[in-house]
């Protein structure tokens, strides 16, 4: 239950809940109804839709996206280009092709993810636009599609209206969705979702017009050139590791959120669903592999109820609190975290 910003008292058919704050959303009850987890976030799309129904009959064909198995294939195979490179490489180089990563994935887990998709926190002005750059430098398409698939991805995840449904298997979770077709019900289910949020932030509006320059420009041209222009690294190596090498790895960061993120690992909140809590997933895509928490609690600003720990972005998302620039933090108590285990989790947390 996500309630107002001012202390309460929300009674809940016979459970009354009491929340006090300092500028953060408690969630003090495991809610009836999607409409009342939905809170004051105002939308309902990130909730597992209990309805939905996969159509009898065979699936519809496969049909193979020829321009992105080519790119993604030339991608992969100037990465591992890039990795030769790397011994003869300057160490502000190295050092810059770490910074572009670690930006370019707020700008994924912070940005699109946490405060975009799942509106698990306020962002003021200066820092959307920050976390827009950001994105644009990850380049994993704009922030109005990101939240439109992810968003399908969470209401009807692990069937075939889940754009990466890893009842397919771990390649196609990981990267072969992207090789391939939309499913049709894909299509359908995100034509319908109430996305009037995105639409109505001119900043993420601006992206998604002008996103193809921004992408040249910021995941390409800017890692670059920089270290060639300011401390005269060769042109190859400049374009070999911290674009092209950097990109792929974010790339590859991401993409096991998808995939080994809903396959390995233990179920401590709700050993119902796929998604898996996976440390090693969460230390390379900065938080973001304690993902049977998320699907269980996607409202949480921080996706895990261990704070920093191998969660750089929540760290990221506090400092912005402490700094002035982010506010309205959505969180689940404890109370509701431990209940959530003892009533669904498959036991592994008292194990530690």
């Amino acid at each position: 239950k996500e309630f107002s910003s001012t202390s309460s008292t929300t009674t809940v058919g016979t459970v009354t809940s009491r929340v006090t704050r300092n500028g953060d959303t408690v969630m003090e009850k495991d809610l009836l109804n999607h409409e009342d987890l939905a809170g004051d976030r105002g939308m309902i799309d990130d909730i597992f839709d209990e309805t939905y129904r996969e159509k009898e009959g065979p699936k519809p064909p496969m049909r193979y996206v020829w321009r992105n198995i080519i790119l993604m294939s030339l991608l992969h195979l100037g990465a591992i280009f890039g990795l030769t490179l790397i011994p003869s490489a300057k160490i502000q180089t190295l050092a810059w092709a770490i910074l572009c990563f670690l930006v370019s994935a707020l700008g994924i887990t912070a940005g699109s993810h946490r405060l975009w998709s799942h509106r698990s926190y306020k962002a003021t002005l200066p820092l959307r636009i920050f976390l827009t750059i950001a994105n644009s430098m990850a380049f994993q398409n704009d922030i109005y599609e990101w939240v439109r698939d992810h968003r399908v991805h969470h209401k009807f995840s692990e069937t075939d209206a889940d754009p990466h449904n890893a009842m397919r298997g771990f390649f196609f979770s990981h990267i072969g969705w992207l090789l391939v077709r939309k499913h049709p019900d894909v299509i359908e289910k995100g034509q319908k979702l109430d996305l009037s949020d995105i639409k109505a932030d001119k900043v993420v509006m601006f992206q998604r017009r002008y996103y193809k320059p921004s992408v040249v420009l910021l995941c390409f041209t800017l890692p670059t050139v920089v270290p060639w222009y300011f401390w005269d690294e060769s042109i190859v190596i400049s374009f070999f590791i911290p674009a092209i090498l950097r990109y792929t790895i974010g790339l590859n960061a991401t993409w096991l959120v998808n995939s080994a993120a809903h396959m390995f690992g233990n179920r401590p909140y709700d050993q119902h669903i796929n998604p898996r809590e996976n440390p090693l997933v969460s230390l390379g895509a900065l938080g973001e592999g304690f993902h049977n928490y998320h699907h269980t609690f996607p409202y949480d600003y921080s996706t895990s109820e261990f704070g920093w720990r191998f969660n750089l972005t929540t760290a990221f998302i506090d400092l912005m609190c402490l700094l002035g620039l982010a506010s309205d933090r959505k969180k689940v108590s404890k109370e509701v975290i431990l209940a959530r285990k003892m009533r669904t989790g498959d036991g592994s947390h008292k194990s530690g």
